[in-house]
């Protein structure tokens, strides 16, 4: 497994796999430490998992280095990263105790209550896009919740995957409550079909979404599925057309524009299209793509060859039927696997940056007549992760939010993730949801205690 730094294609790290007897062991001492993790207070978890934060916020510069180095992003983006990983640690430590309090409900018994107990080892298999964020949202509730945690990073962030290990190790996490697997895409299935695994989260494409969410369903697990989104973000007639061009910009390039919850599909209104074009094309322009380690960057590379391949294919094809090429779209010469902010102007179903998530920095204008075709186009996806729509009347804003097939709808703003709020998607974006209450619930045993 190598660590190839895609803003110089310079490979920094290897790592050696790990066999099947470590993998085998492993999983053994993450049994054996569930055995006495599940028992612990949520006090004596509480401690540990505010160290851990601790930890990420004074070596906040190590980590984003290392996440910079290993997939691209900037080091603005990478810091804030770290900072938010943090903050989910602070959240869970400061709320698992009351999201998993036992609830005691009246019925003909003379006690009947709602326990919330953990299962055991939870495999997680994770992107390499926010290679520290995304493992921290699984690992802080579940941890909290008294089960223990399998990591299954991507095969370009081992870095981080160990260093995550490290933070909890550092924190005072007893050994084998955190542990990597070093083990490739084709190893998942089997680990997730070991009777010692209790349940499996993923986030990833639809392609190993449809792969994890099989082998978890033969062996009858418990499994989350966060997938790819193809999000709309609906500009309407009366919107404020500057803001919402900024802010899509912004949507659109976060990550280097390599986010599952990324604006994908601006859809405007016939009426204001030609004047958010404008808006729009000047905020995309203002944005400096070079190397990730310089504090004036505001893009960086794409994290691999393939991927950055793909995207170009994507756009390719979009051009070759009929959509006009208004920004970017040139493979730059030069080392490293930078790609321009492309902007796509008369994109129509049927396209690829249409029909296709685009995963990277290219930005599709999609004219709709007015609302309700904005809105029947922005439901023309197979998936639905997140959307934001964009009005100055917020009354028709709530009822079209009801309308919108996505997870996450923000109104006059982008789509984040936040630790209070839970996210997930719908149709083939996956089902489940990660954070607040409803993201803690997902692996434990919500058991009903009835004493007569």
């Amino acid at each position: 497994m190598r660590s190839v730094n895609p803003a110089t294609q310079e490979e920094f790290a290897r790592y050696d796999a790990h066999s099947p007897e470590q993998v085998d062991a492993i999983l053994q001492e993450s049994v054996d430490a569930y055995a006495s993790w599940k028992k612990t207070s949520f006090a004596q978890r509480a401690a540990l998992m505010r160290r851990a934060a601790d930890l990420l916020r004074e070596e906040n510069e190590r980590w984003a280095q290392l996440m910079t180095a290993e997939m691209g992003k900037t080091i603005k983006s990478a810091r804030a990263e770290v900072n938010k990983c943090a903050w989910v640690c602070d959240f869970y430590a400061d709320n698992a105790e009351r999201f998993l309090t036992p609830e005691v409900t009246a019925t003909d018994a003379s006690l009947s209550m709602v326990r919330y107990d953990p299962l055991g080892p939870i495999l997680a298999v994770m992107p390499w896009n926010f290679p520290f964020w995304q493992v921290f949202r699984f690992a802080a509730p579940y941890l909290m919740a008294g089960n223990t945690g399998l990591l299954k990073h991507a095969s370009n962030t081992q870095g981080s995957a160990l260093a995550i290990e490290e933070i909890f190790t550092r924190a005072g996490f007893p050994a084998g409550v955190f542990r990597t697997l070093l083990v490739s895409a084709s190893e998942v299935e089997g680990v997730i079909k070991d009777p010692r695994v209790r349940g499996v989260t993923l986030t990833g494409s639809e392609y190993a979404g449809r792969a994890v969410g099989a082998a978890a369903g033969a062996v009858i697990k418990p499994s989350v599925l966060e997938l790819g989104g193809a999000d709309p973000f609906i500009v309407l007639a009366d919107a404020d057309i500057a803001r919402a061009a900024e802010q899509g910009a912004l949507g659109r390039l976060i990550n280097n524009g390599q986010s599952c919850i990324a604006a994908k599909r601006f859809i405007v209104v016939d009426e204001v299209h030609d004047e958010f074009v404008e808006h729009f094309t000047a905020a995309l322009s203002r944005r400096v793509l070079g190397d990730p380690t310089d504090e004036g960057t505001d893009i960086g590379p794409m994290a691999r060859e393939d991927l950055r391949a793909e995207l170009h294919d994507q756009v390719t094809r979009s051009v070759e039927a009929g959509a006009e090429l208004a920004l970017g779209g040139e493979l730059p010469e030069g080392p490293g696997y930078f790609y321009p902010v492309t902007l796509l102007l008369g994109v129509e179903p049927g396209m690829a940056a249409f029909d296709e998530e685009t995963f990277g920095p290219v930005a599709p204008v999609i004219r709709a007549r007015d609302t309700r075709h904005a809105i029947e186009l922005a439901n023309m996806s197979d998936l639905g992760l997140g959307a934001a729509l964009w009005t100055a009347d917020l009354k028709e804003g709530l009822a079209l939010a009801a309308e919108i097939e996505s997870g996450h709808v923000a109104l006059n703003g982008i789509t984040k993730s936040d630790p209070r709020l839970p996210f997930g998607g719908v149709k083939n974006s996956g089902y489940g949801r990660e954070l607040s209450r409803y993201g803690i619930l997902e692996f434990v045993n919500i058991k009903t205690v009835w004493a007569g």
